[in-house]
């Protein structure tokens, strides 16, 4: 390698880092926001009274465009590089998912389910993105748990009332609560309510092996011996 491009790699390698340290600056608000923005989409769907939907609707884009133009800050800073976006290439996608609401009017002409599309996207981005946030906020591992539990239930019962498994949200957020919890508690029928309920299920298998295992440590480490002193005899 010549002399004039390893400084231009050190550079570029630089400048990679700058933008990870910027983002771990940024960890705690965004991740505040991240968990603001479920509660809006979460708005979003329930909501029937045309102003306030017109305003959850801004608020919703207004986050949105806060989580773009973070991601845009740090791609500059990092030089748009390819080790950037391999690194980064998943949030693309969820900043992506909003532009879906634009094409809606194909579901006019019955050529795709667009808006249902939009809509899903739109809860797995902010599910997410509230897992993640949950991750940033947090440095307890329960309380992490408990986070990302809820984040859960509150994303399958959006989806479940979302594909009409449900007509009544509460009925939804109650049967997800359940499933989560329990493994079992959906009562619908249809294939679409099913898989929500085995990856519940499997979710909470791990949710209760996660918690056996923090216990078990916790217990065990207060079992442990004091460790004598080199000058006790």
């Amino acid at each position: 390698m010549s002399s004039a491009a390893q400084p231009a790699s050190s550079e570029q390698a630089e400048r990679v880092e700058a933008a990870e340290v910027l983002a771990a600056k940024l960890d705690r608000p965004m991740g505040l926001l991240g968990i603001l923005f479920l509660f809006v989409f979460l708005g979003q769907l329930l909501v029937t009274e045309p102003g306030w939907s017109r305003i959850l609707t801004i608020a919703g884009w207004g986050f949105w465009a806060v989580f773009v133009a973070e991601f845009l800050l740090r791609a500059y800073i990092a030089g748009f590089q390819a080790t950037f976006w391999r690194r980064n290439w998943w949030q693309v996608i969820f900043l992506l998912v909003p532009f879906l609401r634009f094409v809606r009017a194909l579901q006019a002409v019955r050529l795709l389910r667009v808006a249902r599309v939009a809509r899903v996207g739109g809860i797995l981005s902010a599910g997410v993105r509230g897992s993640r946030s949950a991750g940033r906020l947090l440095s307890s591992r329960i309380g992490w748990l408990a986070a990302v539990t809820v984040v859960v239930i509150l994303a399958a019962s959006q989806l479940l009332y979302a594909f009409e498994s449900h007509t009544s949200y509460g009925a939804a957020l109650y049967e997800s609560a359940m499933a989560t919890v329990t493994g079992t508690g959906i009562t619908t029928e249809d294939p679409f309510s099913k898989g929500v309920q085995l990856v519940l299920a499997v979710y909470s298998v791990g949710v209760f092996a996660t918690l056996a295992g923090s216990l078990g440590a916790f217990y065990l480490r207060g079992d442990e011996p004091a460790t004598p002193r080199g000058d006790e005899r």
